[in-house]
């Protein structure tokens, strides 16, 4: 195997001095110093967010303040790192909402664990659980980042429904057919 020797030129005064690299470093230097700004003065500014932005997952009720959940726990066997946890419980028969079957007695989502996936979203037949725009959360100790059921519904208020389905079933066995 032959090797071949390659000669270097020798270097010019400005180049031993490196003032040509000292001058561009410089040039794109000045050149953003009077452009604006692109920090954001963060609490007191804060981003737009972009429509179909995935923050924190949220329950949300109807617009006459009900549970829309009803248990059915399909969000808890979604998530991919078993953030959600729920405990069902039966609601009594004289209750208005009895025809649901089930409501959460307890609803947590883990703050640490949710990847914000959406899943949990996509996968809630009643409509119940919303990813809301929320994309700062911060506590000073890990029980505080456990997000329980009160929490989870002060942070998603209230949404439109547009198939209020408690009239619908309500309506439904009035008229004598529990089916509809």
């Amino acid at each position: 195997m032959a090797t071949k020797v390659v000669e270097r030129k020798p270097l010019s005064l400005a180049e031993r001095t490196y003032l040509p690299q000292i001058v561009s470093g410089l040039r794109v230097t000045m050149k953003n110093m009077f452009k604006p700004p692109v920090t954001l003065e963060y609490p007191d500014e804060r981003p737009d967010i972009p429509p179909g932005y995935r923050g924190v997952p949220t329950l949300v009720k109807d617009p006459n303040g009900r549970e829309k959940c009803v248990s059915c726990q399909l969000c808890e066997f979604v998530c991919p790192p078993k953030a959600i946890r729920i405990t069902p419980a039966e609601i009594p028969e004289d209750a208005e909402t009895a025809h649901v079957e089930k409501a959460p007695e307890e609803f947590e989502i883990n703050m640490l664990r949710c990847i914000y996936c959406g899943l949990c979203q996509e996968v809630c037949p009643e409509e119940a659980i919303f990813l809301q725009d929320i994309f700062s959360v911060t506590g000073t100790s890990r029980e505080e980042l456990v997000f329980k059921k009160d929490k989870l519904y002060a942070l998603g208020g209230t949404l439109p429904d547009s198939h209020y389905k408690w009239e619908k079933k309500k309506s439904a066995e009035r008229a004598g057919n529990p089916h509809h």
